[in-house]
């Protein structure tokens, strides 16, 4: 048996201010011929899984480009194009193969391409033939095409939010798809559209329970694989939508049916399923009132991993304005403050201007009088079993106990390393404000005496009948009331 297996992922905001180019995934993990390092990204775990078992089972097994960039706007036509037809390459020199595995985002869009995954996976396709299975993993934020599920055998998206299971849907990917492979199966996947879209946290009910009802429905009656695909809201695109996906053992119909069930069983929940969002004035009340600390405060709308700037400055100016104290603040995206500050040295005390750089949806620079903590340069935090890159990282120390941490790599908070990394003790802290929508919960709930989610201004606000959108459709909920 030979194996094929690509990485190329980045999820697209279309109403970001940035575009993605090379130097994003450059900076973030383009790696090729398998050199992912004794520290791999996050990203990569589920190429190296297939990897491993691949070997394992004595199967030879071809690598083409693990590529990773951090969510921004459009990716751009050349580089999207350079990059597949580099994968498309690789599987041209590596035929003929038994099986193809593809681990994508699911909600890349480049200037020319509504759906990059289902463009790359035709093209597969056609260099393959009707006979190799192919099999496809994607983030659960992602926009779910026919053309994408008709070019690949099966298709699965993660389970969890935060995506903690990146790993195990590869297992169970490559199950299927090397059962396919040696004939024993022959897996077909079906779709239903839910009609609605929203962001929907699995570490809480009721979509807790809705996702243990997927897990409880596989292995049974010829069901393989049971995804929701949650939809990326912040993507201006065609197929905008939450899907669920059904990989049943030849039984199409069997499928289609059980999909189109429980996409009406979540249209059903769709008014419960939404998590609470507070302003940034209740949930600083909530915080201060808190019997302890730390509360930690997602500033949701300036999430990088969803193509946000992560540099807004409105939780903080509030913060000050109020005069509150005991805070830290991790991670604001400022290269120039970094740069400045490294000039300084730690110690020195220093005038900085923060964050806010990038636009409106940024706010305005912060000028606050700071003490420079501890840098650390290649710093990086956890996520998923992998790493993630913060760049340089610096901790300034502002008045009446407020701590920021700036760093050189645009990316969303994960894990208490952030402030770890440079000094800050998060357990002394009464607030913690996270940059991040979701995956700083896998990290922080631990410690955790409450988590509030702020609807501050932001590239990423919350209220999806705000979005401007042009190519969605609009007869999907909330955008349509009712």
């Amino acid at each position: 048996m030979r194996v094929f297996a690509a990485t190329f992922m980045t999820e697209t905001n279309t109403f970001s201010p940035f575009l993605t180019g090379i130097q994003n995934f450059e900076s973030s993990h383009l790696v090729r011929g398998g050199l992912m390092g004794d520290d791999p990204a996050s990203d990569a775990l589920p190429q190296l899984r297939w990897k491993a078992l691949s070997k394992a089972r004595g199967w030879d097994f071809a690598e083409s480009l693990c590529a990773f960039a951090q969510p921004a706007g459009y990716t751009l036509r050349s580089v999207y194009e350079s990059l597949r037809d580099e994968i498309l390459a690789d599987l041209r020199a590596a035929m003929p193969v038994d099986m193809v595995l593809l681990n994508l985002h699911g909600a890349m869009a480049a200037h020319g391409y509504d759906d990059c995954e289902g463009d790359l996976t035709a093209l597969v396709r056609k260099i393959v033939g009707p006979d190799v299975p192919i099999g496809v993993e994607l983030d659960l934020h992602c926009h779910l095409t026919d053309l994408l599920v008709q070019n690949a055998d099966a298709v699965i998206t993660y389970k969890e939010y935060p995506h903690t299971d990146m790993v195990e849907r590869a297992e169970e990917l490559f199950a299927i798809i090397a059962d396919a492979a040696e004939g024993k199966i022959k897996p077909v996947t079906s779709m239903a559209d839910c009609g609605m879209i929203g962001v929907f946290h699995t570490s809480h009910p009721p979509v807790r329970a809705f996702v243990n009802r997927m897990i409880g429905l596989e292995g049974r009656d010829g069901v393989l694989s049971v995804s929701l695909g949650h939809s990326f809201p912040w993507g201006d695109v065609p197929d905008l939508g939450t899907r669920v996906l059904v990989v049943t053992d030849g039984r199409p119909e069997q499928g289609q049916a059980l999909a189109e069930q429980l996409a009406a069983e979540f249209y059903a929940q769709r008014d419960t399923l939404q998590p609470t969002y507070l302003s940034m004035d209740e949930a600083l009340d909530q915080a201060i009132a808190a019997a302890k600390g730390p509360v930690v405060l997602a500033d949701v709308s300036d999430n990088a991993g969803g193509g946000a700037p992560n540099d807004s400055t409105f939780i903080l100016r509030r913060i000050l304005e109020r005069g509150i104290g005991n805070v830290a603040i991790g991670c604001i995206w400022d290269p120039i403050t970094v740069a400045v500050a490294e000039e300084n040295g730690e110690g020195v005390e220093s005038n900085l201007r923060i964050g806010g750089k990038m636009g409106p949806m940024s706010g305005d620079p912060v000028d606050l009088p700071v003490r420079i903590g501890k840098i650390v340069h290649h710093a990086t935090q956890r996520f998923g079993g992998g790493s993630n890159l913060l760049g340089t990282s610096v901790a300034l120390h502002g008045p009446n106990g407020v701590d920021i941490v700036v760093n050189t790599l645009r990316t969303q908070t994960f894990s208490p390393h952030v402030f770890t990394n440079v000094g800050i003790d998060p357990l002394q802290k009464q607030i913690l404000v996270v940059k991040s929508m979701q995956h700083f919960y896998a990290g922080f709930a631990p410690i955790a005496a409450k988590i509030l989610y702020v609807a501050a201004p932001g590239t990423l606000v919350p209220d999806f009948r705000l979005s401007d959108y042009r190519k969605a459709r609009r007869d999907i909920w909330p955008i349509r009331e009712g």
